[in-house]
């Protein structure tokens, strides 16, 4: 079903794998630190058990958030999910990977529409995130770890983005690559794209509400500057 356009206001984004190429970082550089118990793994090869772990939390920054929903946990989580983000991925000065096509798209839309990021990311690696690509201007706000008490799917952080850019959830487009992010925007009463350049495949984007399926994030300019 297409996307109506006339009610789109303003746009959500996810970051792994829907802004940034973490995700695959994330998968080979875990897969690098477990090859020192590497003869716990078929053939010694820890890679496919890096990826099946990294695809059931469907982003690296989901590992925690059902315990910190349920038990209060925000703070201390969301401080040992940077340990495990810190062991996957550093060791580089930037570690991040933009997707191609990602900045011009923002440049192009952030004139037009109040632009939010929701993630289940710490307020700390988002900085790290739109410092190296120099894009905190066109952001309006952040929803984080810490943000809301509850994370994707839950519909808070898309209605709190929401209210800080001044629109109704329902004139919001949530746009990532996870269950997670699409059923948080429906949840919301946003339209939702996914995106097929993270770990989401097309068929359960689809059964959980996508109104639009994209190839990459990148292609959404097309969708919305006509």
């Amino acid at each position: 079903m297409p996307l109506d356009l006339t009610r789109i206001h303003a746009l959500c984004f996810d970051i792994d794998g829907t802004l940034s190429d973490t995700d695959d970082q994330f998968v080979r550089k875990l897969a690098r630190r477990l090859s020192l118990v590497k003869f716990l793994f078929p053939h010694q090869d820890p890679l496919p058990f890096a990826r099946r772990l990294v695809m059931a939390t469907e982003t690296p920054g989901n590992l925690f958030f059902g315990l910190t929903d349920r038990l209060g946990l925000d703070g201390p989580l969301a401080r040992l999910g940077d340990f495990f983000y810190r062991l996957g991925l550093s060791g580089e000065p930037q570690p991040f990977v933009l997707i191609p096509g990602i900045r011009r798209m923002l440049n192009m839309l952030y004139p037009r529409y109040p632009l939010s990021i929701i993630t289940a990311r710490s307020e700390r690696t988002i900085k790290v995130f739109l410092n190296q690509f120099e894009l905190s201007r066109c952001f309006s706000c952040v929803a984080h770890a810490q943000t809301s008490r509850w994370g994707k799917p839950h519909p808070g952080p898309v209605l709190w983005a929401a209210a800080q850019m001044g629109v109704p959830a329902e004139n919001c487009l949530m746009v990532g690559d996870t269950t997670l992010d699409i059923r948080a925007g429906k949840a919301a009463g946003a339209q939702t794209v996914g995106v097929l350049c993270g770990f989401g495949e097309e068929g359960e984007l689809r059964r959980a509400g996508a109104d639009l399926i994209l190839p990459s994030t990148a292609n959404l300019t097309e969708e919305l500057i006509r």
